[in-house]
C-alpha cells in the first residue's frame, strides 16, 4: 500500500549524518571567512564600485577632474559603513572650512603669492595642531580643513582668476565622492559598526568576567594581570569611537548613545574596583594577615565561582546579563550580615587586624555595586523603551599642551620650507611639493611614529607615480570606452584599498590610492604626458621626506621629554582627585587616565621597562586617586566630626595635598611626609569611630572613611609602587 504525502517521511539531514556535518562545517567556514578574510575582499569590492561609481558620474556632469571625485572615495573607504558616513560628515564639514580659508586667503592676498603661502602653512599647521588636541571624529574634520585648503589653494596660487571657479568646481567633484563612499558602503552588503558594536559588548561582558573570576581565585601573576588589565585601557578608549561611528548609521544606536556612555563609564568603574581587590589582595599576601585571608577567601570564591557562572558563552546576551545582576543582589544580601558575623570571630582571636578585615569588605562590596551596576546598564540595552539618559557622561581627553605647540611648529617648518623652495625656484610641480608634505603632517599628527608613517607614504607615493606612468603611457591609448576603463581600474583601486586595511602596511596603501588618483586619475579630456606624471610623483615624494626629516630630526616624537611630558600629566591626575570638583569627578578622573595612558601605550614599546613604569604610575594612580575621590565624598557635610575632634577637617586636607605632592614630584621625604598624614588621619578617624559608637549611621560612614585611609596606607607603602621605586 503506497503512503500518501501527509505520512511519507521527510527527508533532512539528520538522516544522512556525513552531510549533516559537511554542512555544519561548511557552514562554520563561510561564517570564519565573513569574520576574517571576507570583510577585506568585499571592501575591495565596495571601495571600487565606489571609486568608478563617483568617476562616472563627474565624467558624466563633466566636470574638469573626476579624479578628485576618485580621491574622495579613496580617503574616505572603510570596511565598516558607520565610519564610513561619520568620515564622510565630518569630510563635508572639513571640506567647508578649508574651501572658505582657501578662497579668503586668495581674495586677500591676491597677487602676494609669499603671503598666501604663508597664510596657507599658517592655517594647515593650525589643523593640524588641532587635530591632535581633538582627537577621535573631530580630528578628520581638522585634518581634512588644513590639506583641503591646500589642494585647493596651492594649484592656483601663482593664477588667482581662477581660484574661485576651482573652489566651486573641487566642493561638487568631493561632494559626488562623499554620496557615492556613503550609499555604496550603506547601501551594497553593508557591515554596520552598530553589529560589531554589539559583539564587542558581549565579548567584552564575557571577557570581564572571566578576568573578574581569576582575580578573585587569586589565579592571575602580577605580571599578566598587567598586562591584561592594559588592555582594557584600550577597550575603554576604543569604545567610545566605535560607539561613535555606530551612531551615525543606526538610529537605535543613535538614541541610546548616553546609555552606551553611561555602559562604557560602569565598565570603567567595575575595572577600577577589581584593581583595588586584586592590590589589597596581593598586598596580604605579602603582609602577616593570614587570618584576614582566610576570613575572606569564601566570598571571593564563592563570587568567582558566580562569575564563572556567567560567562556562558552560548547566552552571553542582555537577558542573560539581567538574570546575572538578580543572583549578584543575592550574593550582596546575604553578604552583610555574614560579614558581621566573621567580624565578631575576628574580634576575639585577631583584633588588630579588623581594619585589614574592614577595607577588604568595603572594597568587595563596592565591587559588587560597580558589577551590578554594569550588569543593570548591560541588560538595560535590551530594553525598546527609546528613553534618553537622565544624565550624561562625556569621556575626557586630555592632551599636552607642549605636544600640540611642537605638532603645529612642525607642520609650520615642513610646509614652510617645502612652499619656500617652490616659491624661490619657481618649480613647476613645486605645489604637489607642498601638497605633500600637508598631506603627511597631517594624516601622520596622531601617528606613534610619524617619521616611519611617512617613509611609508614617500614609498607609497612612489609605487603609485610607477602605476599612474604606466596606465598614462601604455593602458589609457589601448582601451575605448567607460566599460573597459572601469575593468583597467579596478585592480589598481583594489589594490590600494588592500594595503591600507592591513596595519602593517596602512602607511603605504594610503599613500597609494590617495596618490594614484591624484596623479594617474583619468580625466574627461585625458591628456598624455607621462613626464609630468613623474614630475607630479617626484614632487610629492620630495615634499613627504622633506617632512620625514623634519620629524626624526628637529622634531622627533620619540624624543624622552615628550614622553616625561604625558608622565607628568599622568601623575598630576591626582592633583585632579584631590582638588577637583566632586560632580562628575569621578568619570572625568578616570577617563583622562586611561586616555593618558592610551597615548604612552602607542608611543612605547610594549613589554619594555619604560611601558612597565608608565603602567605602574597608572595602577597607582587609579587606587589612590579612586580611594581619595571616594573619601572625599565620604566626608562632606561631616561638621560634627570637626566638633569632636578639633583638626579633622585640616588633617585630611593636609594629606590631600601631601598625596598630590608625592605624585606631582615622587621623593622619599614627599613619600614620608605622606604617609605621616595619613597616619595622623587614620588616628582621629578611629578616635571619631569611638566617640560616635551610639549613632549607627554616622559608625559606618566613619568605618568607610577609615577604610578608604587604610587602603591608601597600604598603597604608599606597596613596596612595588612606582614611588618606591625611585
Amino acid at each position: 500500500m503506497l503512503m500518501t504525502d501527509e505520512k511519507a517521511p521527510r527527508r533532512t539531514l539528520t538522516g544522512f549524518p556525513r552531510l549533516a556535518v559537511w554542512a555544519r562545517a561548511t557552514k562554520m567556514i563561510a561564517r570564519s571567512w565573513m569574520v576574517g578574510d571576507g570583510v577585506v575582499w568585499l571592501h575591495l569590492l565596495k571601495t571600487a564600485i565606489a571609486a568608478l561609481l563617483a568617476m562616472g558620474i563627474a565624467m558624466k556632469l563633466e566636470l574638469t577632474s573626476p579624479r578628485t571625485a576618485m580621491v574622495t572615495v579613496a580617503v574616505l573607504m572603510q570596511p565598516f559603513s558607520g565610519m564610513v558616513l561619520s568620515k564622510s560628515f565630518y569630510r563635508v564639514v572639513g571640506t567647508t572650512l578649508g574651501t572658505i580659508v582657501a578662497v579668503m586667503l586668495g581674495a586677500i592676498f591676491p597677487q602676494q603669492s609669499e603671503l598666501y603661502m604663508l597664510g596657507m602653512t599658517i592655517w594647515i599647521g593650525a589643523c593640524t595642531a588641532a587635530a591632535v588636541r581633538y582627537r577621535q571624529f573631530q580630528w578628520y574634520a581638522f585634518v581634512l580643513a588644513g590639506y583641503t585648503a591646500a589642494l585647493i589653494g596651492i594649484p592656483v596660487v601663482l593664477e588667482p582668476g581662477g581660484l574661485f571657479m576651482g573652489a566651486l568646481t573641487r566642493a561638487a567633484e568631493v561632494t559626488i565622492g562623499i554620496l557615492c563612499s556613503g550609499a555604496v558602503s550603506a547601501l551594497f552588503l553593508p557591515l554596520r559598526s552598530s553589529t560589531a558594536l554589539r559583539h564587542i559588548l558581549r565579548t567584552r561582558y564575557t571577557n570581564f568576567c572571566v578576568f573578574a573570576a581569576s582575580v578573585l581565585g587569586e589565579k592571575l601573576e602580577n605580571a599578566i594581570y598587567e598586562g591584561r588589565f592594559a588592555q582594557l585601557v584600550d577597550q575603554i578608549v576604543g569604545f567610545e569611537a566605535t560607539r561613535g561611528f555606530a551612531s551615525f548609521e543606526d538610529p537605535n544606536t543613535r538614541v541610546r548613545s548616553r546609555r552606551l556612555a553611561r555602559l562604557n563609564s560602569e565598565f570603567t568603574n567595575a575595572c577600577t574596583r577589581l584593581h583595588a581587590l586584586h592590590q589589597l589582595l596581593k598586598r596580604m599576601h605579602a603582609g602577616r594577615t593570614q587570618p584576614v585571608l582566610d576570613a575572606v577567601r569564601p566570598y571571593f570564591s564563592e563570587l568567582s565561582g558566580l562569575l564563572v557562572r556567567l560567562k556562558d558563552p552560548l547566552n552571553p546576551d542582555e537577558a542573560r546579563a539581567a538574570s546575572a545582576a538578580l543572583e549578584f543582589g543575592r550574593f550582596q544580601s546575604t553578604l552583610p550580615g555574614r560579614a558581621r558575623e566573621m567580624r565578631r570571630s575576628l574580634e576575639t582571636t585577631v583584633p588588630e587586624l579588623l581594619l585589614d578585615f574592614d577595607t577588604t569588605m568595603e572594597l568587595l562590596y563596592r565591587f559588587v555595586d560597580e558589577f551590578m551596576a554594569y550588569t543593570e546598564a548591560y541588560a538595560s540595552l535590551s530594553d525598546q523603551n527609546h528613553v534618553l539618559e537622565r544624565t550624561v557622561t562625556k569621556h575626557a581627553v586630555k592632551t599636552n599642551g607642549y605636544i600640540v605647540a611642537i605638532t603645529f611648529l612642525r607642520a609650520l617648518v615642513a610646509i614652510g620650507v617645502t612652499g619656500a623652495f617652490w616659491i624661490e625656484t619657481n618649480w613647476p610641480s613645486g605645489g604637489y611639493a607642498v601638497i605633500g608634505a600637508a598631506v603627511v603632517c597631517a594624516l601622520s599628527s596622531t601617528s606613534p611614529n610619524p617619521s616611519k608613517f611617512a617613509a611609508q607614504m614617500a614609498a607609497g607615493v612612489a609605487l603609485s607615480t610607477v602605476a599612474a606612468y604606466i596606465y598614462t603611457c601604455f593602458v589609457y591609448p589601448n582601451i575605448e570606452g567607460f566599460p573597459l576603463l572601469c575593468v583597467a581600474l579596478a585592480p589598481v583601486l583594489a589594490f590600494g584599498a588592500f594595503l591600507s586595511v592591513r596595519p602593517s602596511t596602512a602607511g603605504y596603501g594610503s599613500a597609494f590610492g590617495f596618490m594614484f588618483c591624484l596623479l594617474g586619475g583619468p580625466d574627461n579630456v585625458v591628456v598624455y604626458t607621462p613626464d609630468l606624471v613623474i614630475n607630479n610623483g617626484i614632487a610629492v615624494v620630495v615634499g613627504i621626506l622633506v617632512s620625514c626629516i623634519v620629524f626624526a630630526v628637529i622634531f622627533p616624537t620619540q624624543m624622552p621629554w615628550r614622553i616625561e611630558k604625558i608622565k607628568r600629566d599622568l601623575r598630576r591626575q591626582m592633583a585632579l582627585a584631590c582638588e577637583g570638583a566632586l560632580v562628575g569627578l569621578d568619570q572625568a578622573f578616570q577617563s583622562s587616565t586611561h586616555d593618558l595612558m592610551f597615548q604612552l601605550r602607542a608611543l612605547l614599546v610594549k613589554r619594555s621597562e619604560q611601558h612597565r613604569d608608565a603602567l605602574r604610575w597608572m595602577l597607582a594612580l587609579l587606587e589612590v586617586g579612586h580611594s581619595t575621590i571616594d573619601l572625599r565624598n565620604e566626608t562632606i557635610d561631616m561638621s560634627y566630626a570637626e566638633r569632636f575632634q578639633p583638626g579633622w577637617e585640616t588633617a585630611i586636607e593636609t594629606m590631600r595635598r601631601d598625596l598630590a605632592d608625592l605624585f606631582e614630584q615622587p621623593e622619599t621625604t614627599r613619600l614620608a611626609h605622606a604617609l605621616a598624614s595619613v597616619d595622623v588621619a587614620i588616628r582621629m578617624a578611629q578616635s571619631l569611630l569611638g566617640t560616635l559608637r551610639v549613632d549607627r549611621e554616622r559608625r559606618h560612614r566613619m568605618q568607610r572613611i577609615l577604610s578608604y585611609l587604610h587602603f591608601i596606607r597600604t598603597a604608599l607603602l606597596d613596596k612595588d609602587a612606582p614611588f618606591n621605586a625611585n
